[in-house]
């Protein structure tokens, strides 16, 4: 078995993702209007979805561990700049966990094929699992422990999620284009051409 190894390279990239998910998670700070039932409409998943396609299925997966650690830890990196333990009880813990999978999921497409509908069709599958596990998770915490909307139903979780749809599925297919184009010119050349290598 190989042992895992980080150059400085993949350290500084994941560092970067990991301050451009917390960048995407505030935005409604910036505009609190952006928030629709319990959900904060955020640029968390672009963020994921660019890093499972630029990081490559490894370091895209570790960037959104140390994100969601440095959260559980304490440090604001969480929407409304939230940190602690406690983010495990909220609702919208599920969507966090998600990006795990979604930028491993992505990362495993695009390592095994270049060609830009390859890029844009892993960004959508990365979006989804984002929304299928996060909009579960909001359901049964809803249900389970946290306190729910009165009335609240598996319909309306879904409803809630109609809001960012849209901004999601264009910034996904953006998000394919722009890594493709990355692909071509910059992660094919020089340092970076190793960069989803598998160790």
């Amino acid at each position: 078995m190989k042992r895992m190894k980080l150059r400085a390279l993949d350290i500084t990239l994941v560092g970067m993702f990991v301050a451009l998910m917390t960048i995407g998670a505030n935005i409604t700070t910036i505009a609190p209007f952006l928030r629709v039932g319990g959900v904060p409409i955020t640029l968390q998943t672009f963020f994921a979805i660019l890093a499972g396609l630029i990081l490559g299925s490894r370091l895209g997966a570790i960037a959104m561990i140390v994100y969601m650690l440095l959260g559980m830890v304490g440090a604001p990196v969480f929407a409304d700049f939230y940190g602690g333990l406690s983010i495990i009880f909220r609702p919208t813990f599920g969507f966090i966990i998600s990006y795990i999978f979604a930028a491993f999921i992505i990362g495993k497409v695009v390592e095994r094929k270049k060609t830009l509908s390859a890029f844009i069709i892993a960004s959508l599958i990365g979006m989804a699992v984002n929304y299928l596990f996060g909009t579960n998770w909001m359901y049964y915490a809803y249900k389970l422990w946290a306190d729910a909307p009165e009335g609240f139903t598996y319909k309306m979780a879904w409803l809630w999620m109609v809001a960012p749809l849209p901004k999601d599925i264009i910034l996904s297919v953006l998000a394919g284009m722009m890594a493709h184009r990355l692909e071509k010119t910059v992660l094919s050349k020089g340092q970076f051409k190793n960069l989803k290598r598998v160790s």
